[in-house]
């Protein structure tokens, strides 16, 4: 029991946790483009099976920034708190780029074909793991919610990005079955995609500001 309490982190720091992981959900990106896209080229199922793709891909990119992090915070403590700070400055950029730039639903044109459950899974798969931002985001994201003096900062890697996973898994299941009308949404009301990434904006801005404040301490 004291092991679980060490990794699940304290309840103040999984809810913002968790409110982080909710806006990051709702920024459309490359994995819920794909998962429309499939859903309106090739049907429900093909969607939720390129959505479990992407989903997969997030849970190997929590394995191994996990042994990843957890071993450069075995080799120097320094060399996480420089981690922590470049991963600030990279939730910045991200926040100034979302008011900047904003986030765009890409729905590539494909002629409605049948394509295989395997085919889709696969795709999903191969677009969250071949895309270096997401890589960077976790190398760079988990941390931020990770105390370095804990002997189980691995396990709390691991706990932070399964828990993503669990969280969103049923909201990106929700909206493919919801896939017509959720990109209609998104292309009528332009004022409300505004509204999500200038949230996107505040909240990582606030994160990358808190871990500045802390660093400076």
């Amino acid at each position: 029991m004291s092991d679980l309490g060490a990794i699940v982190p304290a309840a103040p720091v999984l809810a913002t946790y968790s409110l982080a992981c909710l806006v990051l959900f709702i920024t459309p990106g490359p994995d819920m483009s794909l998962s429309l896209a499939k859903t309106l080229a090739n049907g429900r199922r093909a969607g939720l099976l390129a959505m479990l793709g992407t989903m997969t891909g997030c849970c190997v990119h929590t394995v191994l920034a996990a042994i990843g992090i957890s071993a450069l915070l075995a080799a120097s403590a320094t060399a996480f708190t420089v981690l922590k700070i470049v991963g600030a400055l990279y939730l910045l950029w991200l926040a100034v780029g979302a008011v900047r730039h904003g986030s765009v639903l890409r729905l590539d044109a494909t002629e409605r074909r049948e394509e295989t459950g395997r085919r889709s899974f696969l795709l999903g798969l191969a677009v969250n793991l071949t895309n270096p931002k997401v890589v960077l985001f976790f190398v760079t994201f988990l941390p931020q919610f990770v105390d370095p003096a804990n002997p189980q900062a691995a396990g709390q890697l691991l706990f932070l990005g399964l828990y993503m996973v669990a969280l969103t898994t049923p909201l990106a299941a929700l909206l493919v079955l919801g896939a017509d009308r959720a990109v209609g949404v998104m292309s009528r009301r332009p004022r409300l995609m505004r509204a999500v990434d200038l949230t996107f904006a505040a909240v990582f801005g606030a994160f990358a500001l808190r871990i500045a404040l802390l660093q400076g301490r």
